[in-house]
C-alpha cells in the first residue's frame, strides 16, 4: 500500500527542510576554504550528508500535493525544528570542537532557538569558520527556519499561514504585515537583516574588527548570545560597544511588526502608542535602576555609572533572553542574580526574536489577577482585562492563562528531573530557567557553561530549548493522543 497524499507532502517538507538546513553549512565552508582551515572538509561532509539525504527525501514526492491543516502546522513546525538541530550538530561532531553527539545536539539547539548556552569552553580558540556558523545559527534562528522557508519556498506550496502562526512568538499570532503570508514573511526579513547590517556596520565603527562586529551583529539582533570569547563583552570592557549592543538587544526584544511599520511610514510615533512597548520600556528602565542601586551599594562597582552601565546592559540582555554579560552577573550581591533570572521568564515583546512568556502574555496575567481581585470586592460588578485602552477577549485571555499554566509546570517539571539527576537545586532551577527562557547564561554550575552536566541534563535542556522556542504549545500538542485521531 503506498503512502497517502498527506504523508507524501509531509515527505516532500521534511526532504526540503533538510536540504535548507544543509545549505547552512555552505558559507562557513567557503570561509574555510578561503582561510585554509581545516574544518573545511567538516563542513563538506555535512553539506553532501544532509544534502544528498534531503534530495533524496524530496525527490520522489516532489510533485505530492495536499491542502494541510492547522494540525499539520504544528506536526511540521515541531518537525523541522528538530530536524534542522539533528542535521546542523555534524559540524560541531567533524571539526573542533569535536563534540560527542548529546552535547554537538545542545550546541546546535542553543544556536537554532537562540538561547546562548554553550559546553564550549575555549570559544576563541576555535577556528574562525565555526565562530562564524554558530552565529549564523543564530541568525537563522532568529526570525525561524520555517518563515525563512516560507518566504523562499514556494515550492513548498502549502497554506502558509498554518506554518505561520505555529512559528510566530507571542498571543497576537494572526495579524499580518501584508496580505499575502510569504510577503509578511519577507518584510521581516528584510527588517530583520537590515538591522544585522547596521548593528555590524556599529560595532566595527564601536571598536570591533570586521569579523567579529558581524558575528556579534548576527548574535545580537536574532537576541542569541553566541560570542566569539569566553568573557563575552567583557572581552572588550567597552563603554561604547556595551551601548551598542544595548541598543540592538533592545531593537531585537521588540515586536518586528513595529519595525516594519516604522521603515514603511517613516514614523516612530507608533512605538509610544504600542502598549507592550511602553511596558517593555517600563521594565527595563525600573529594573536597570534597581539592579544599579543594589550593586552600587553592595560594593559591587565604585562607580554609580560604571553600576548603572553594567546593570542595563545586564538587564537588557537578560529580558530580551539574549544572554550576553560582561563580568557575569553569578557573583552580583542581593537579589540581583536572582531578579535578572526572573527577567528572562518575562521575556521581550510578541513578535521579537526574544524568548520567555513575553511582555503582552505578562500583561494580560498580571490584570486578570488584578480583576479577580476587584471582582471578589464587587461581586456584581462586570470588569474588562483591557491593554492599550482595548478590551482582550475572554478567548484570549484564557488562552494565555492555559499557556502560563503550562509553561510553569514544564519549568517546574524539567527542574525536578534535573534535581532527580543529582543536580543541584540552584543549578537546575538556573539551568531550566535559562534554557526554557532561551536566555543562555545561569547560576551555579552553568553561570558559564554546560559543559559539567551530564548527557540526561543535557539532553533535557536541548527539549527544554525547543521547547521555549516553540512557545510550548506548538510542541506539547504532539503529545496528547486526540492530536493524532482523525
Amino acid at each position: 500500500m503506498g503512502l497517502s497524499e498527506r504523508s507524501r507532502t509531509l515527505l516532500r517538507i521534511f526532504g526540503a527542510i533538510i536540504g535548507l538546513s544543509a545549505m547552512i553549512s555552505l558559507p562557513p565552508l567557503l570561509l574555510a576554504w578561503w582561510w585554509n582551515e581545516p574544518s573545511a572538509g567538516a563542513f563538506l561532509e555535512t553539506f553532501l550528508l544532509a544534502g544528498i539525504a534531503g534530495l533524496v527525501i524530496w525527490y520522489p514526492v516532489r510533485h505530492a500535493q495536499y491542502e494541510m491543516r492547522l494540525r499539520d502546522g504544528f506536526l511540521i513546525v515541531s518537525a523541522v525544528w528538530i530536524i534542522a538541530v539533528l542535521v546542523t550538530a555534524l559540524p560541531f561532531m567533524l571539526t573542533a570542537p569535536s563534540l560527542s553527539y548529546t552535547d554537538a545536539v545542545f550546541e546546535a539547539a542553543s544556536g537554532l532557538t537562540t538561547t546562548g548556552a554553550t559546553v564550549i569552553v575555549g570559544i576563541e580558540h576555535l577556528p574562525r569558520s565555526v565562530l562564524f556558523y554558530r552565529a549564523s545559527l543564530n541568525y537563522f534562528g532568529g526570525m525561524g527556519i520555517v518563515i525563512l522557508a516560507v518566504a523562499i519556498l514556494p515550492m513548498l506550496r502549502i497554506g502558509g499561514m498554518q506554518l505561520f502562526r505555529a512559528e510566530t512568538t507571542g498571543p497576537q499570532k494572526d495579524s499580518k504585515l501584508t496580505p499575502r503570508i510569504a510577503d509578511t514573511a519577507k518584510a521581516l526579513w528584510l527588517v530583520y537583516t537590515g538591522l544585522v547590517l547596521l548593528c555590524a556596520l556599529a560595532y566595527w565603527a564601536g571598536g570591533m574588527s570586521f569579523f567579529d562586529a558581524i558575528c556579534h551583529a548576527m548574535s545580537t539582533v536574532a537576541t542569541g548570545g553566541f560570542g566569539n570569547y569566553d568573557a563575552s563583552f567583557g572581552h572588550w570592557n567597552s563603554p561604547l560597544i556595551d551601548s551598542i549592543a544595548i541598543v540592538f538587544m533592545f531593537l531585537g526584544g521588540l515586536n518586528f511588526g513595529l519595525h516594519w511599520y516604522a521603515w514603511r511610514r517613516a514614523t516612530l510615533g507608533h512605538y509610544r502608542a504600542d502598549a507592550e512597548f511602553m511596558s517593555f520600556l517600563w521594565i527595563c528602565g525600573l529594573a536597570s535602576l534597581a539592579i544599579a542601586a543594589m550593586v552600587w551599594i553592595g560594593g559591587r562597582f565604585a562607580d554609580p555609572i560604571e553600576a548603572l552601565r553594567h546593570a542595563t546592559f545586564q538587564v537588557v540582555s537578560n529580558i530580551t533572553t539574549t544572554g550576553f554579560v560582561t563580568t557575569g552577573f553569578v557573583d552580583w550581591p542581593g537579589f540581583a542574580p536572582l531578579a535578572l533570572m526572573m527577567l528572562g521568564f518575562i521575556g521581550g515583546c510578541a513578535g521579537s526574536t526574544s524568548g520567555g512568556m513575553k511582555v503582552a502574555r505578562v500583561q494580560m496575567v498580571v490584570r486578570q489577577g488584578l480583576r479577580e481581585l476587584r471582582q471578589l470586592v464587587h461581586p456584581k460588578g462586570q470588569f474588562l482585562v483591557k491593554v492599550g485602552g482595548r478590551r482582550v477577549s475572554e478567548s484570549v485571555v484564557i488562552s494565555v492563562a492555559g499557556f502560563c499554566t503550562l509553561y510553569i509546570l514544564s519549568f517546574l517539571v524539567m527542574t525536578l528531573l534535573l534535581t532527580a539527576d543529582g543536580v543541584d537545586i540552584v543549578t537546575a532551577f538556573s539551568a531550566v530557567a535559562a534554557t526554557l527562557n532561551n536566555m543562555g547564561p545561569g547560576l551555579g554550575e552553568v553561570a558559564s557553561h554546560f559543559r559539567d552536566m551530564s548527557d540526561f541534563s543535557v539532553w533535557v535542556c536541548s527539549f527544554a530549548m525547543v521547547l521555549g522556542r516553540l512557545e510550548v504549545f506548538t510542541l506539547l500538542v504532539l503529545l496528547t493522543p486526540q492530536f493524532w485521531r482523525d
